[in-house]
């Protein structure tokens, strides 16, 4: 019998060393910034991979953007996810993770 391999949803970016977090913050700055679908996809897979999450190909992460700074990075369309504000004129918005979308509901 073999056993599937379980792999993480979240990672918590404040566990990533300062290089990973620096590295983290400029892959996520340029696909915030590109209008080139491919790159968009290929910097979330970057991100993701940075992160410690294995995410299949055209999957999407943010880092939690609320106030309380939590260091969660996680799948924005999750169902519990909240959005607190869409990224008009750029391709990631703020988005609250699950856990803090349930304890602390943000808005913009």
């Amino acid at each position: 019998m073999t056993h599937a391999r379980v792999h993480p949803s979240t990672a918590d970016y404040t566990t990533l060393t300062t290089a990973q977090q620096d590295k983290f913050d400029q892959v996520m700055d340029r696909a915030d910034d590109t209008a080139d679908n491919g790159e968009y996809t290929a910097l979330m897979l970057a991100a993701a991979h940075i992160a410690g999450l294995d995410i299949p190909y055209g999957a999407e992460i943010r880092k939690c953007g609320c106030s309380c700074y939590c260091g969660t990075v996680f799948n924005p369309a999750d169902p519990d996810a909240h959005v607190i504000e869409h990224g008009e004129d750029y391709n990631l918005g703020r988005h609250q993770c699950p856990t803090c979308a349930d304890h602390h509901r943000e808005t913009a």
